[in-house]
């Protein structure tokens, strides 16, 4: 694994633009960054991140069957108990799950350490499965690339077979997002063009012009009831809502399903490691109050329950000096999990994406900070296998 330094293509901003990719730079900063690159090798790739990614996946499956067979544990996690039998039913009833990101820190020596799993709601998906791909595609023809350069990117070829696979062709599915976010409707609208390549019919409605009929059954802006619905929508929100009490008796198949709410929350992971201690690619992770004070006393991070985009993350105990970001997260509970260093490159850190679609191991991104924790403004830097 290297980082290298590449001319960028001249007229990259004017295609993104084109290409409906407007949030390549935000705030005076650039978003996508390709004036530099990560190399990595087959093995690297294969060995390091493909393969870890998808045992991690098969544990996180294991930990699900585990979790929904003990009202305890999902008490714990801070689940809703009115919702625990019906998010039981759905993984009992083996609805299926689409997509997920694991987050990984990994600098080409030693096994790659998970961060934790963004199962639910993770975005940079277009820039990973199209963007990316591009880039490499042109960056090959123009020469700064060498002809035999590959990537680890089969993202939209198992997106579109995995629409292909749950649904019939010609099929409705509805997708969703709040409004006013540009990454999370880029996110949805990349989706949407996969769900078309598959043949579906995809219709777009924002999360808060959804509506539920006299029967309790969801509706978009037409009155078309919605029968399959991918949301990019936290579950931990979607609970906590005014019309959640609709959603067990909704006849409506959710993407991702509601089991996916077990795997979302950061308290997933003192439970996977409780069941799978010691495994090379998990980090020693307790709930905040079982925490030893051994491990208090040794450089950690404290992370909330549910958080998005690295908000009210803290390090504790590292020779930077203890860092904190802002936000609004941690009131139903925090875990401690080991602190392990990010890749490092002169004064910028990175950190892996690892993408899986259905059960497959699939693409990575990279995303690059100052910063000891990645944030929604980190720069993404393209990826390539050397040969």
């Amino acid at each position: 694994m290297k980082r290298i330094f590449l001319p960028e293509r001249p007229d990259w901003k004017q295609q993104a633009e084109t290409l409906g990719f407007g949030f390549h730079s935000m705030y005076g900063a650039p978003y996508w960054d390709e004036s530099r690159a990560y190399a990595f090798t087959l093995r690297e790739i294969e060995d390091n991140l493909e393969d870890p990614s998808e045992a991690l996946w098969k544990m996180c499956l294991e930990l699900v069957g585990h979790v929904v067979a003990d009202p305890a544990l999902m008490s714990r996690m801070s689940i809703p108990e009115a919702y625990h039998d019906w998010i039981a039913e759905s993984w009992r009833r083996g609805d299926p799950s689409l997509y997920g990101r694991f987050d990984f820190h990994y600098d080409g020596t030693g096994p790659a350490k998970m961060l934790e799993f963004n199962a639910d709601t993770p975005t940079a998906l277009y820039e990973t499965g199209f963007f990316q791909w591009l880039w490499l595609e042109q960056q090959i023809q123009a020469g700064v690339l060498p002809a035999g350069a590959d990537q680890f990117n089969a993202v939209q070829d198992q997106l579109i077979a995995r629409f292909q696979a749950l649904f019939s062709p010609g099929c409705d599915l509805h997708f969703a997002c709040v409004k006013g976010n540009d990454e999370e409707r880029a996110t949805v609208q990349y989706l949407q063009d996969c769900a078309q390549q598959a043949d579906l019919h995809p219709r777009f409605v924002a999360v808060e012009d959804i509506g539920v009929d006299g029967k309790g059954q969801f509706a978009d802006t037409d009155n078309v009831l919605i029968q399959s619905l991918f949301k990019l929508y936290p579950w931990e929100d979607m609970l906590r809502e005014r019309f959640a009490v609709h959603l067990p008796t909704a006849e409506m198949q959710f993407l991702e399903p509601p089991w996916k709410a077990i795997l979302s929350n950061k308290a997933c992971l003192p439970l996977l490691w409780d069941m799978f201690p010691g495994h090379p690619n998990l980090l020693p992770s307790w709930f905040e109050e079982d925490a030893p004070t051994v491990a208090l006393e040794a450089p950690h991070v404290v992370k909330p329950f549910f958080s998005r985009e690295g908000a009210n993350i803290s390090l504790r105990g590292i020779s930077d000096g203890d860092v904190t970001t802002g936000g609004h997260y941690g009131a139903e509970g925090q875990i401690v999990q080991a602190y392990t260093p990010a890749a490092t490159f002169e004064d910028d850190h990175a950190m892996i994406g690892s993408w899986i679609v259905g059960d497959v191991a699939c693409g990575i991104c990279i995303r690059e900070d100052k910063s000891l924790i990645t944030q929604d403004l980190s720069r993404f830097v393209p990826h390539f296998i050397a040969k």
